[in-house]
């Protein structure tokens, strides 16, 4: 495997996992939150797959946000499968512009955010894409934990 197929395969990895942990959501929960801060468990799936549209126009403008513009802006939030449904192409785009860097490219192009204070080479940058997800699904858990539902295992 090449390392560009190998970050792909974590990415794949996690989501594959994140999917086993909302397939565990409730209806009646998606709109429950743990506290007034925190965002309820359906803003907290769709945090998560915008943040691959976000990430994707990070990593194409090497750290430069700009003036971004969100698909996800006045989307109504309604279950599950429309977030799913809705981020899917974004996913794919995703995917597509990190299929296109060279193993040469994780270790040379620059992502710099010093807005941030964050300056990262892109393969650094992009495994931290993936733990973002990663800490996100382990939050969902707690989610579950603290409403009295059962969680799924993810832990195959």
């Amino acid at each position: 495997m090449t390392p560009i197929e190998l970050i792909i395969l974590n990415f794949e990895e996690i989501r594959r996992r994140s999917l086993i942990l909302w397939g565990g959501i409730s209806p009646e929960m998606y709109f429950w939150k743990p506290d007034m801060e925190a965002k309820h468990t359906l803003e907290l799936v769709r945090h998560v797959l915008e943040s691959d549209h976000i990430y994707h126009k990070i990593v194409e403008n090497r750290g430069n946000i700009g003036d971004y513009e969100s698909p996800w802006t006045d989307r109504p939030y309604t279950d599950l499968k429309d977030e799913l449904e809705f981020a899917e192409s974004y996913r794919l785009q995703f995917f597509e512009a990190i299929r296109s860097f060279s193993p040469e490219d994780l270790s040379t192009v620059v992502i710099d955010r010093s807005e941030l204070g964050q300056r990262r080479f892109l393969g650094d940058y992009l495994q931290r894409i993936a733990y973002h997800e990663a800490v996100h699904t382990g939050q969902m858990l707690s989610y579950l934990r603290t409403f009295g539902l059962e969680r799924p295992d993810i832990w195959d």
